[in-house]
């Protein structure tokens, strides 16, 4: 099968993750897309994040009706910092009968280079790029396995719905259902109960 690797840190996972991702899993070559909870990015500054098994519960309530997108937590049992190259190369070897690619946003891919081994990876994976506002879908040196897909553009942040989440305002319909209850029972995000 063809697996599309989407990895983020889902603190929470909200509509606009699963939005994106099943669109790719249906406009795209891919049979699956697996969402990749990533314990730490290397480019970033380690932010405030939920448990590990809190963002991965939440990741598997948001999806749990779908039939193209899984739950993937390689990461967490890989050296910190995770590096995107590990993860394929340790995916690869777990499941050879699988080909792995790679999704990544349009603001990810004006910065690719400044990934490790980032020459590996686009040698060996396709990369499907997908739009965000400000950066320009163009592949400049006409990599023959970068896609780019016109997947929906929807600007919600993680960071923007804890923020509203510690004010109080309602978060429901920006949350995949259950996700909201799961935050409020487990009192997380500065949420009290």
């Amino acid at each position: 099968m063809k697996i599309g690797i989407f990895g983020g840190s889902f603190n929470p996972i909200h509509i606009g993750h699963c939005i994106l991702a099943e669109y790719i899993a249906n406009f795209s070559d891919l049979d699956e897309v697996w969402l990749n909870v990533s314990p730490q990015n290397p480019l970033k500054q380690s932010a405030d994040l939920a448990d590990d098994k809190h963002r991965v519960n939440m990741l598997n309530i948001a999806i749990k009706d779908s039939k193209c997108l899984k739950m993937c937590d390689i990461e967490f049992s890989l050296p910190k910092p995770s590096y995107t190259i590990t993860t394929l190369k340790t995916l690869k070897e777990k499941y050879p009968e699988h080909d792995f690619s790679l999704i990544i946003g349009a603001d990810n891919w004006c910065n690719f280079k400044k990934w490790k081994d980032w020459e590996t990876i686009i040698q060996n994976h396709d990369i499907w790029v997908y739009p965000r506002v400000g950066y320009d879908l163009v592949n400049k040196e006409n990599y023959p396995n970068v896609k780019f897909i016109n997947a929906p553009l929807i600007e919600i942040s993680s960071t923007s719905i804890r923020e509203m989440l510690k004010k109080g305002i309602d978060m429901n319909f920006f949350l995949p259902n259950g996700v909201l209850t799961y935050i409020h029972e487990n009192k997380l995000y500065g949420i009290n109960g």
